[in-house]
Protein backbone atom coordinates (compact mmCIF):
# COMPACT_ATOMS: atom_id res chain seq x y z
CA UNK A 1 0.00 0.00 0.00
CA UNK A 2 1.28 3.54 -0.75
CA UNK A 3 1.91 6.39 1.91
CA UNK A 4 -1.04 7.89 -0.32
CA UNK A 5 -3.52 5.26 0.32
CA UNK A 6 -2.58 4.73 3.99
CA UNK A 7 -3.12 8.63 4.35
CA UNK A 8 -6.35 8.48 2.37
CA UNK A 9 -7.96 5.04 4.32
CA UNK A 10 -6.69 6.62 8.26
CA UNK A 11 -8.38 10.16 7.14
CA UNK A 12 -11.42 8.22 5.86
CA UNK A 13 -11.86 5.88 9.10
CA UNK A 14 -10.88 8.60 11.50
CA UNK A 15 -12.13 11.95 10.54
CA UNK A 16 -14.86 10.39 8.06
CA UNK A 17 -14.02 13.69 5.39
CA UNK A 18 -16.96 15.03 3.52
CA UNK A 19 -14.19 15.93 1.18
CA UNK A 20 -10.63 14.41 0.88
CA UNK A 21 -7.64 14.55 -1.52
CA UNK A 22 -4.31 13.39 -0.81
CA UNK A 23 -1.94 14.96 -3.66
CA UNK A 24 1.67 13.27 -3.49
CA UNK A 25 4.16 16.15 -4.42
CA UNK A 26 7.09 14.81 -3.80
CA UNK A 27 8.03 14.98 -7.10
CA UNK A 28 8.43 18.70 -6.90
CA UNK A 29 11.22 17.98 -4.76
CA UNK A 30 12.94 15.45 -6.08
CA UNK A 31 17.00 16.21 -5.57
CA UNK A 32 16.27 18.17 -2.55
CA UNK A 33 17.58 17.14 0.71
CA UNK A 34 15.69 14.58 2.19
CA UNK A 35 13.95 13.84 -0.43
CA UNK A 36 13.86 10.08 -1.12
CA UNK A 37 14.80 8.31 -4.51
CA UNK A 38 11.28 6.97 -5.00
CA UNK A 39 8.94 9.74 -3.54
CA UNK A 40 6.36 9.43 -1.61
CA UNK A 41 7.48 12.20 1.33
CA UNK A 42 6.13 15.27 0.38
CA UNK A 43 2.04 15.66 0.59
CA UNK A 44 -0.39 18.35 0.38
CA UNK A 45 -3.74 17.15 2.15
CA UNK A 46 -7.70 19.33 1.67
CA UNK A 47 -9.76 17.89 3.98
CA UNK A 48 -13.20 18.79 4.66
CA UNK A 49 -14.77 17.36 8.00
CA UNK A 50 -17.81 17.61 10.26
CA UNK A 51 -15.03 16.81 13.00
CA UNK A 52 -13.72 19.99 12.71
CA UNK A 53 -16.88 22.09 13.64
CA UNK A 54 -16.45 24.36 15.99
CA UNK A 55 -12.14 23.40 16.51
CA UNK A 56 -9.68 26.09 16.17
CA UNK A 57 -7.53 25.46 13.39
CA UNK A 58 -4.43 24.51 15.14
CA UNK A 59 -6.83 21.90 17.04
CA UNK A 60 -7.87 20.69 12.80
CA UNK A 61 -4.64 20.04 12.47
CA UNK A 62 -3.65 18.28 15.44
CA UNK A 63 -6.62 15.97 14.47
CA UNK A 64 -5.11 15.17 11.38
CA UNK A 65 -1.89 15.30 12.47
CA UNK A 66 -2.78 12.60 15.24
CA UNK A 67 -4.52 10.52 12.65
CA UNK A 68 -1.32 10.28 10.62
CA UNK A 69 1.03 9.88 13.13
CA UNK A 70 2.84 6.48 12.39
CA UNK A 71 3.52 8.20 8.81
CA UNK A 72 4.67 11.30 9.95
CA UNK A 73 7.28 9.87 12.19
CA UNK A 74 8.27 8.05 9.16
CA UNK A 75 8.19 8.15 5.17
CA UNK A 76 6.31 11.53 4.98
CA UNK A 77 8.94 14.47 5.33
CA UNK A 78 6.39 17.43 4.41
CA UNK A 79 2.47 18.09 4.79
CA UNK A 80 0.68 21.05 3.91
CA UNK A 81 -2.83 21.16 4.95
CA UNK A 82 -5.95 22.45 3.84
CA UNK A 83 -8.36 22.16 6.20
CA UNK A 84 -12.05 23.32 5.56
CA UNK A 85 -14.23 23.36 8.64
CA UNK A 86 -17.82 23.91 8.97
CA UNK A 87 -19.54 27.43 9.97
Amino acid sequence: MTVKNKIEKKLNNRLQPTALEVIDESHLHAGHAHAPAGGQSHFRVRISSPAFAGLSRIDAHRMVHDAIKEELEGPIHALALEIIRPQ
